[in-house]
């Protein structure tokens, strides 16, 4: 099973210069799901597809304590000089049990921009419902189905998988589904949604990228989930 597009794993460099500082990481994504994560001091906080460490760096500055894994060896090395000994950082694929962690072990997860190159979403989820403690909080972060449905057409309820090409060369490979399948794979796998968020830009984006800025205004890109760890 493929999780992640090549290009995160052929050239992860340059994802990181553009997820650093870029409209639609930096200014819409990033600094949403870190609100809807809520305080995080003191706690134990599992960064699932990390990437270069973009998230676990600001989970570290608000007092958290930090596991992060990214299934790109380059993306780890980028998180690692980033973080240095801060974090606890390791290779390891979303497809395949975290065997490493045990039941219970940490107290909320980080998934973002990630659930959507999963082939086994269910799956995968439920494994990061066994090392979730009880009562804890999986944030995740995915396509908005509306923003798919507008830019492909066809059906907004199709499942199908979608292979891309952004920014000229980059090839990203993800699935396009609408609301109602995504959230039965969470109740499959275990969880309860707490809250959905769909972000409004930072203000800052206004004078950096005012077009950007003023789309996402009025319609949404993204969309976020707050699950708990229902009780089995």
């Amino acid at each position: 099973m493929r999780l992640v597009s090549s290009i995160y794993e052929r050239r992860p460099a340059d994802f990181e210069r553009h997820a650093a500082g870029s409209a639609y990481n930096a200014l819409y994504d990033r600094p949403a799901m870190l609100n809807l994560l809520g305080d995080v001091d003191g706690q134990l906080v599992l960064d699932a597809g990390c990437g270069p460490g973009l998230y676990a760096e600001q989970l570290l500055a608000r007092g958290a304590h930090v596991i992060a894994f990214d299934r790109s060896t380059g993306m780890v090395e980028l998180a690692q000089a980033r973080l240095g000994d801060r974090a606890t950082l390791r290779v390891h694929d979303l497809s395949r049990p975290l065997a490493w962690l045990d039941a219970g072990s940490v107290d909320a997860i980080v998934l973002a921009l990630v659930i959507h190159h999963l082939d086994d979403r269910v799956s995968a989820l439920r494994e990061l419902h066994r090392v979730l403690r009880p009562g804890g909080r999986l944030v995740l972060s995915t396509h908005h189905p509306f923003d798919d449905w507008r830019r492909l057409g066809g059906s907004y309820f199709a499942i199908e998988l979608v292979e891309e090409v952004w920014m000229g060369d980059w090839d990203i490979r993800y699935w396009r589904q609408p609301l109602s399948a995504s959230c039965a794979e969470f109740f499959k796998a275990g969880f309860l949604i707490e809250s959905i968020v769909e972000p409004q830009p930072a203000a800052e984006m206004a004078a950096l990228f005012p077009e950007t800025h003023a789309k996402l205004c009025i319609q949404p890109s993204f969309i976020m989930f707050r699950l708990l760890r229902a009780l089995r």
